[in-house]
């Protein structure tokens, strides 16, 4: 990993410093390409060669990973000595049926997106965890706070802006984001390319959580004011996710990610690819379809 500090200075020199900093700090690591190259081993791919170029075919069943909802199949809803646990932990099911698709989580500063989503990519198992606002600090050798202080909160979100704009171009990876980061329309664009899980948690619940923060758009007189005045300004986007997880005051990391995993599932049965409608609307209609 690459690291670099950096005297506070103007912001120019802030987002050089991440264009010459940021790229090998958050590349996806060499356990996960091993990981990958074991997985493209022991599964075959159906590829066709077209214009030159070899590609792999997405209608093919081989292409296909044929992984159901495990929260709707009754084989694995149970495991084998009668406990309520599942068989197969969701998680690892989610991975394929996702065809390396990225997982941005959005919502409120302190809602927990970085420990879930840290959770979730663990539990997938070939995804990587990604952090905007750890990469950002990492690559300046400032922390958020320092950053506001000393180069103001436009130059943090043109950074912010940076930092996505590379990330994103990484595939199998879950990414926390900053809670304004979606208020940018060439950064919702961006989120845009995945599929973006909306953690709600209510601001009293989040306070309770981040007592004594040095957040530094809520250093003001009356935080909770702050941070309700913010998440009503941020809402129409917020809501906008494909998914959207609603976390109550009982719900620690493990059940706010287990109703994650869940959504997701869901999420991908009722919004399945296009070639995959096509192809169960052949088969009902008696129809033989091609690979």
């Amino acid at each position: 990993t690459m690291t670099m500090t950096i005297t506070p200075s103007p912001r120019l020199s802030l987002l050089l410093a991440l264009l010459v900093g940021t790229a090998l700090s958050f590349a996806p690591s060499s356990l996960t390409s091993i990981r990958q190259q074991h997985a493209a081993q022991i599964r075959p791919t159906s590829t066709l060669s077209a214009g030159g170029f070899e590609w792999e075919d997405p209608t093919s069943d081989q292409a296909d990973p044929g992984v159901e909802n495990p929260f709707k199949n009754p084989d694995l809803l149970k495991s084998d000595d009668g406990s309520d646990e599942l068989k197969v932990d969701p998680a690892r099911l989610l991975s394929p049926r996702l065809r390396g698709c990225n997982l941005y989580f959005i919502g409120m500063m302190g809602s927990g997106k970085s420990a879930v989503g840290d959770a979730i990519a663990r539990r997938m198992g070939t995804y990587n965890f990604l952090d905007t606002d750890d990469i950002l600090e990492r690559a300046t050798g400032m922390t958020i706070p320092q950053i506001f202080e000393t180069e103001g909160e436009e130059a943090f979100r043109d950074a912010e802006a940076q930092v996505l704009d590379s990330v994103h171009a990484h595939v199998r990876c879950v990414i926390s984001t900053g809670g304004g980061l979606v208020m940018r329309n060439q950064n919702w664009s961006k989120l845009q390319t995945g599929l973006v899980v909306y953690i709600n948690v209510d601001p009293e619940v989040i306070m309770q959580r981040i007592q004594g923060t040095d957040r530094p758009l809520l250093q003001t007189e009356n935080p909770l004011a702050t941070m309700k005045a913010l998440m009503e300004e941020r809402r129409e986007r917020y809501e906008q996710a494909d998914v959207t997880v609603e976390v109550t005051a009982d719900m620690d990391v493990e059940k706010t990610v287990d109703m994650c995993l869940r959504e997701l599932h869901d999420f991908i049965d009722d919004n399945p690819p296009a070639w995959k409608q096509a192809k169960a609307k052949a088969q009902s209609d008696g129809l033989d379809w091609v690979n």
